[in-house]
C-alpha cells in the first residue's frame, strides 16, 4: 500500500488522478485493462488426478504395491484383495482431504464479490465490485461490507469493524484526517477502509487506493497461496519406515533367496518363502490402522464440538506444545460486557458476560437503576434472541449497556415507549458525546454519555443517592482518578448525565449544565471456562500464547485473568527485537499484524515446538495454515479460516482444544501400540525364518502359514487396537518432541518381545522335529506357538506405559473378538482334517496345545513385569 494514510484527501485525489466528480467511464475501462479486475487471483491448481496419484507416493506404499502385485501373481488373491482395499482406501481418504484445502483462496475470492456505488462522470452507479478501479469514488453506508482498500475523504460518524482483518474488538471510529506516523499499522489507520470489512455506524465517500491482490485482504490471500503446508510428524515418521522396511525387506528377501539357491534347493519354493517372508515383514496394516485410528478419533472429536478436517491433524494435536490463539473471539466472547459501575461514590461490580441478559450486582444504591436506564435509552442499538442465542444489532458498546440494564430488570423496548425520543445530538469522534431527548409524561430530559473526562466539563451537579447536589472540584478528582483506575483494568469507561429542560432551552441547551450520575465499565470478557483451560494446558505442558490486534493494556488484563503467563509486547516492539532469542519469555502480543503472527510462529518453531494456532478473522488465515495445526472458529469464523484450517471449534470453546489435544494424545498412543503389536510380531517371524535357515535348519513355517500368521492372527488383534480406549494419564504427561521416533520407549516391545518369542518358537521346533521326525508336526506346533505367542503380546499392548490389568486387560471388546475369532482359525485349520492339506498341518494332543500355549505366556509375563516396573519408577520420579 502506498502511504495514502499520510497524505491529504487533496494529494490522494491528485495522485490517484481522480476528481470529486469520480473517474469518466472510458477512463474506469482504461485502468480495468492496466490493473485487471478487482478480486483474488488463483493460483494454478492441482487437478483432482493429480492429487489422487500424489497418495501414492509413498516408499511404503510403492513395496504394498509391489506386494500387490506379487501376491497376484502368486494366487494369493486374498492377500491381494487385502493390500488393494487398504491401498484404494486410503487414496480415496487423502484424495477428500487434499481436495477441500484447495478451497481456500475460492472462499476468498466469495468474500469479495460486491455491488458497489460508484460515482463516474459525477453520476451515483451501482456496478459489480470487481469492476472497481483505483481512482474511483465509492458511496460508504452502514452494514455495506468494504470492497477494496480505499482512502475517506468524507464521513458522517463512520464506523467499521475490522476484527476480521486487525483483531480489534471494538468498531472503529474512522476520520479524514492525515496520521503522522511512517510505520502506522492497519488498526491506526484511521482514515483508511479495508477490503472485507464491515461498516457497522454512519456513511460516507471514500477513493479507492488499492483493488484485488493489492489490498490487504489480498495480501493475505498471497500468504495463504505461498506459505507451504509442512508434513505432520507422524507422516514424516511413515515416510522414513517405509523406506526403512523396504530396504530391510530386500535385503532379507535377498538372503533367504540366494541360501536356498547355494543350499540347492527348488529355487521356485525359496521364491515363495521370499516373496511370503516380504508381505510378513511389511506391516501392511499400518496406513489402514493410523487411518482408523484418526477416523475414530474424528468422532470422538466431533462429541467434544471439534470438527478436524485433515486426519494427520489428530495425531499433530497430542503433540502440541504452544498454542497461540486470538483473544477476540476465541478467550473472550467479542461480546463488550459491563462489569464494573461507578455510582453513588460506590463501585459495584456486574457479574455474568457476554450479551446474556443473565449477572447479578454486589451492590445496590438509589441511583443504581437511574443510571441503567440512561444507558439503555441513550442507545441505538438493540438485543435480539435469534436461534437461542442473543446478539446485538448495531453498536457492541451500545449493546453491553442494554444488557446491563436487562440484568436489573429493565427492558430497554419498555423503557422507550414510556419515554419517548423526540430529539438527538448523534455522537461524533470529536465531541465524544452523544445526547438524547425523551419526553415523560408531558416533562423533557436530555440524557448525554460519552467520554468522562469530556462529560464533566459539561456537567455542573451530582446525583447521589437520589440527591442532587453541586459538583465540587474533590467530586471531579474523584471521578476521574476512578475513570484511571478502570482504564488501568483495561475497561472501557462510559460517563452518564442528565437534565431536565425547560421549555425555553432550545437544542444548543441539551448539554449544559448537566447533572453528573456515574459511569459503566465493560470489557471484552474472557469466557468462563478458558481459566480452567488454560490450566489444564499448563499441566500437560503446553505454553498458551495470546496474539491479538487489540490494545496491549486490554491484552495484559485479559492474559492476567485467566493466568497466561510471560511478559507482553507490541507490534511494534516487535519491529526491534531478537524474537527468536525471547519468544518462549512472551506470553502476550498485542497490535500485531497478519505478518507478525507468522513470525511468532516460525520463531517458536525453530525452538522445535509443534505449534496450534486458534482463530476466526481473515487476519489469521496465513498463520493457521502455516501453524502445524491452525483451529478456526467453527460459530464465528470466516469461511476463508475455516477452508484453510485443520481443525474447527464447533462451539467457539478454548477448552474444545484441550479435548481436542487430549483425544489426539490418545489417538497417537494407539498406533504407538499397534506400532508395538505389528512390529515386534514381524521383527519375530522374520528371525525365526532368518535364524533356521542360517543354523540349517528346515524351513518352520510353509508359506500359507507364513500368510495365515500375517494376514489373521497378528493383523485382526491389531486392528482392534486402533479402537481402543486411551492410556490413563494422558494429560499428565509433557508432549513428546517434534523429533521423537514413533519407537521411542518401545525396547522391550519391538527387540525383547522378538528375541523371546524366536528362542521359544525354534527352540518348540527343534525339539518337536527332532523327537517325531515329523516335520509338518513341528511346522504346526511352530505356526500355534507364534499365533498365540502374538494374541498374548495384542493383551499387553493395551498399554505400552503401564500394566495392562491397570488399564483394563479385556476393556477393549473388538480386541476380545478378534483375539477370540484368531483361535478359532487357528484352531480349525490344525483340528479340522478337511482344512489341514490346505495350511500344512498336523493334529497335535490336548497336552502339547496346552504346553505350547503356556510357552507362548512367557513374552506377556516379561511385558508386565518390565511396565510395572517402569511404571512406578516413573511415578516415584514425578514425586
Amino acid at each position: 500500500m502506498t502511504d495514502f494514510y499520510r497524505k491529504t484527501i487533496r494529494e490522494t485525489i491528485e495522485e490517484l488522478k481522480t476528481s470529486e466528480n469520480g473517474l469518466s467511464e472510458s477512463e474506469a475501462q482504461a485502468r480495468l485493462q492496466r490493473y485487471g479486475y478487482n478480486a483474488i487471483e488463483e493460483t494454478q491448481r492441482i487437478s483432482p488426478f493429480r492429487i489422487f496419484i500424489s497418495q501414492f507416493a509413498s516408499p511404503l506404499i510403492w513395496v504394498l504395491i509391489a506386494a500387490t502385485a506379487i501376491s497376484l501373481a502368486l494366487g494369493e488373491k486374498t492377500d491381494a484383495i487385502v493390500i488393494g482395499v487398504i491401498l484404494v482406501l486410503n487414496a480415496i481418504i487423502g484424495f477428500v482431504q487434499e481436495y477441500k484445502a484447495e478451497k481456500a483462496i475460492e472462499a476468498l475470492k466469495r468474500m469479495a464479490s460486491l455491488k458497489t456505488i460508484v460515482i463516474r462522470d459525477g453520476k451515483e452507479k451501482e456496478i459489480d465490485s470487481s469492476e472497481l478501479v483505483p481512482g474511483d469514488l465509492i458511496i460508504l453506508k452502514t452494514g455495506e461490507k468494504i470492497p477494496a482498500d480505499a482512502r475517506l475523504i468524507e464521513i458522517y460518524n463512520l464506523q467499521t469493524q475490522e476484527a476480521a482483518l486487525t483483531g480489534e474488538s471494538l468498531p472503529v471510529d474512522k476520520m479524514t484526517g492525515i496520521i503522522s506516523s511512517d510505520k502506522a499499522v492497519l488498526g491506526e489507520m484511521r482514515n483508511i477502509v479495508f477490503a472485507g470489512t464491515i461498516i457497522t455506524n454512519g456513511r460516507g465517500k471514500a477513493v479507492i487506493t488499492d483493488t484485488g491482490m493489492r489490498t490487504q485482504l489480498g495480501k493475505i490471500a498471497h500468504m495463504i497461496q505461498t506459505t507451504k503446508a509442512e508434513m505432520t510428524p507422524l507422516q514424516k515418521q511413515l515416510k522414513n519406515l517405509g523406506r526403512w522396511l523396504g530396504i530391510i525387506t530386500l535385503a532379507i528377501c535377498a538372503f533367504v533367496f540366494a541360501a536356498g539357491v547355494v543350499k540347492g534347493e527348488p529355487i521356485l519354493k525359496f521364491f515363495l518363502v521370499a516373496v511370503s517372508l516380504a508381505v510378513a515383514a511389511i506391516p501392511e496394516g499400518l496406513p489402514a490402522v493410523v487411518t482408523i485410528s484418526l477416523a475414530i478419533g474424528i468422532k470422538k472429536m466431533v462429541r467434544r464440538n471439534a470438527l478436524i478436517r485433515k486426519l494427520p491433524s489428530v495425531e499433530t494435536l497430542g503433540s502440541t506444545t504452544v498454542i497461540c490463539t486470538d483473544k477476540t473471539g476465541t478467550l473472550t466472547h467479542n461480546e463488550m460486557t459491563v462489569r464494573k459501575i461507578f455510582v453513588d461514590e460506590e463501585v459495584i461490580n456486574v457479574s455474568g458476560s457476554g450479551y446474556e441478559p443473565n449477572g447479578s450486582f454486589s451492590g445496590h444504591t438509589k441511583t443504581l437503576p437511574f443510571l441503567l436506564k440512561i444507558g439503555a435509552l441513550n442507545n441505538d442499538s438493540e438485543l435480539e434472541l435469534k436461534e437461542g442465542r442473543y446478539c446485538i444489532i448495531g453498536n457492541p458498546t451500545e449493546g453491553a449497556l442494554i444488557v446491563s440494564a436487562a440484568k436489573a430488570g429493565l427492558d430497554k423496548n419498555m423503557l422507550e415507549n414510556k419515554n419517548r425520543r423526540i430529539d438527538e445530538i448523534q455522537f461524533s469522534s470529536e465531541r465524544k458525546m452523544m445526547t438524547t431527548v425523551h419526553d415523560f409524561k408531558g416533562n423533557h430530559y436530555s440524557y448525554a454519555k460519552g467520554a468522562p473526562d469530556i462529560l464533566l466539563k459539561h456537567c455542573r451537579h451530582i446525583e447521589v443517592n437520589g440527591k442532587t447536589r453541586l459538583l465540587t472540584k474533590h467530586d471531579r478528582i474523584k471521578i476521574l482518578k476512578m475513570n484511571e483506575h478502570f482504564a488501568e483494568q483495561a475497561l472501557r469507561v462510559i460517563g452518564f448525565a442528565y437534565k431536565k429542560l425547560k421549555k425555553s432551552e432550545k437544542k444548543d441547551d441539551y448539554e449544559k449544565d448537566l447533572v453528573f450520575v456515574g459511569m459503566q465499565g465493560m470489557i471484552d470478557p474472557p469466557r468462563d471456562e478458558v481459566k480452567d483451560a488454560v490450566a489444564k494446558c499448563e499441566r500437560a505442558g503446553i505454553k498458551v500464547v495470546m496474539i491479538t490486534g487489540d490494545f496491549k493494556g486490554t491484552a495484559v488484563a485479559i492474559a492476567k485473568e485467566l493466568g497466561i503467563p510471560g511478559k507482553a509486547v507490541s507490534g511494534d516492539e516487535l519491529e526491534h527485537m531478537d524474537l527468536d532469542r525471547d519468544v518462549l519469555d512472551i506470553g502476550v502480543y498485542a497490535r500485531v499484524n497478519p505478518e507478525h503472527k507468522i513470525r511468532i510462529i516460525e520463531a517458536l518453531k525453530k525452538k522445535g515446538h509443534i505449534v496450534a494456532m486458534t482463530g476466526d478473522g481473515v487476519n489469521d488465515a496465513p498463520a493457521l495454515k502455516r501453524a502445524d495445526i491452525g483451529i478456526a472458529m467453527g460459530v464465528t469464523g470466516t469461511d476463508v479460516t475455516k477452508e484453510v484450517s485443520d481443525m474447527i471449534l464447533l462451539d467457539d470453546n478454548f477448552t474444545s482444544i484441550v479435548n481436542a489435544v487430549e483425544e489426539g494424545r490418545g489417538v497417537y498412543d494407539n498406533i504407538r501400540k499397534f506400532f508395538a503389536l505389528l512390529i515386534s510380531c514381524n521383527i519375530g517371524e522374520v528371525m525365526i525364518i532368518f535364524l533356521s535357515i542360517l543354523f540349517g535348519l528346515p524351513l518352520p513355517l510353509t508359506v500359507i502359514q507364513i500368510l495365515l500368521i500375517n494376514l489373521v492372527t497378528d493383523g485382526l488383534p491389531a486392528v482392534a487396537l486402533g479402537a481402543d480406549p486411551f492410556e490413563p494419564y494422558a494429560m499428565e504427561r509433557k508432549p513428546r518432541r517434534k523429533d521423537e521416533p514413533i519407537y521411542k520407549g518401545l525396547n522391550h516391545f519391538i527387540i525383547y518381545s522378538p528375541i523371546i518369542m524366536t528362542a521359544i518358537v525354534l527352540a518348540l521346533f527343534y525339539y518337536m522335529y527332532t523327537t517325531t521326525s515329523n516335520l509338518a508336526k513341528a511346522q504346526t506346533v511352530s505356526f500355534l506357538a507364534i499365533a498365540y505367542f502374538e494374541m498374548f503380546i495384542a493383551f499387553a499392548s493395551r498399554s505400552t506405559r503401564y500394566s495392562s490389568f491397570r488399564a483394563g486387560i479385556f476393556k477393549n471388546r473388538y480386541l476380545v473378538g478378534a483375539v477370540l475369532l484368531s483361535v478359532i482359525v487357528s484352531l480349525a485349520v490344525v483340528y479340522i482334517p478337511m482344512l489341514q492339506p490346505y495350511f500344512d498341518t498336523f493334529p497335535i494332543s490336548v497336552k502339547e496345545l496346552l504346553g505350547v500355549i503356556l510357552l507362548s505366556s512367557i513374552g506377556f509375563i516379561y511385558l508386565e513385569i518390565h511396565k510395572t516396573i517402569s511404571s512406578r519408577k516413573e511415578f516415584a520420579a514425578k514425586n
